[in-house]
């Protein structure tokens, strides 16, 4: 039995997942590679069928979405630690023995996080920022989850594990949430509400913000996005996480509003305006003709690698 089991859910990233599947392969230790081809229309199975190691499990479905896929890869998983790895993105060698090693020397850790770069090209990497921890290079179990997520995400899908026990008691992911919607976020919240969060400083994995067949605005109103109301009754005790939320509340209203959706209402009703900067609050603000080129602006800037943010 592996101790960890890689889950890959693929649709559609062709021209990807065999780099991704290169840098799990180069992983040391005991573990599986579980790969759930949701309903790929292009070449992804044909690229994964050019392993042969058989340390890879394939399974293939019908398109069901992202959450159904990593649930079908938890179900058919063995090992003690479950971790993520989309299929655009890139571990470095030692990601698996860091997260193993969190494992180890945290026990009591309910998510298990390795720091990550923002891969924009070979040449063009960009780490993340917390708030309140130890000078790097620091590991141990995270003082406030909540309050070091406020200006990026701690928990990135493709650097974090979860102890099947774990999972075994919060819960998968909701398959109602669709891409990009906060599936994911809905479980590292449920987890670090329960449970210490571990961290590693040393940046083992890359988000890969220069592959294709990415969300964008268009799609917007077809999507299911997480409602955030389920932890309602934690918010109101805990101030980090009430702000947490609420910056995910004004992200979700803004692309809302930028496609004429009128589900944003229900996020900004939500909000406590105390929370948000005041450029998050002027961007609330504005209609949708405003927002639009500026949205477009933003996305250009991005492409020349300068970030850009509306939330802090």
């Amino acid at each position: 039995m592996p101790k960890i089991s890689v889950i890959i859910p693929l649709f559609n990233k062709q021209r990807h997942i065999f780099r991704t599947l290169e840098s799990a392969l180069a992983q040391t230790g005991d573990f599986e590679i579980i790969v759930v081809n949701d309903g790929s229309t292009d070449g992804s199975q044909h690229e994964v069928q050019k392993f042969s190691d058989p340390r890879i499990r394939y399974f293939k479905t019908e398109n069901k979405g992202v959450s159904a896929a990593r649930n079908l890869g938890i179900s058919k998983s063995q090992g003690v630690i479950i971790a993520f790895l989309d299929a655009d993105d890139l571990w470095l060698p030692a990601h698996l023995h860091n997260l193993e090693r969190l494992y180890s020397d945290f026990p009591e850790a309910g998510l298990l996080c390795t720091n990550y770069a923002r891969y924009y090209a070979a040449d063009i990497k960009k780490a993340p920022r917390f708030i309140g921890l130890p000078e790097f290079p620091w590991r141990g179990v995270v003082p406030d989850f909540f309050q070091s997520s406020y200006i990026d995400r701690m928990a990135w899908t493709s650097a974090v594990g979860i102890p099947r026990k774990v999972l075994d008691e919060v819960g998968n992911f909701d398959e109602a949430i669709t891409l990009g919607a906060g599936e994911d976020l809905d479980l590292w919240i449920r987890t670090a509400i329960r449970y210490p969060v571990a961290f590693d400083s040393e940046i083992s994995a890359y988000h890969n913000l220069s592959a294709d067949n990415r969300m964008s605005l268009t799609y917007t109103k077809k999507r299911a996005f997480a409602l955030l109301d389920q932890f309602s009754t934690e918010e109101k005790t805990n101030r980090s996480l009430k702000r947490f939320l609420d910056l995910y509340r004004a992200e979700f209203a803004l692309k809302m509003k930028l496609a004429d959706d009128e589900r944003c209402r229900f996020y900004i009703r939500q909000l406590d305006p105390k929370n948000l900067s005041v450029k998050t609050k002027l961007l609330l603000s504005l209609p949708a003709f405003v927002l639009r080129p500026m949205y477009r602006f933003k996305k250009f800037l991005e492409s020349k690698n300068v970030e850009v943010s509306a939330y802090h």
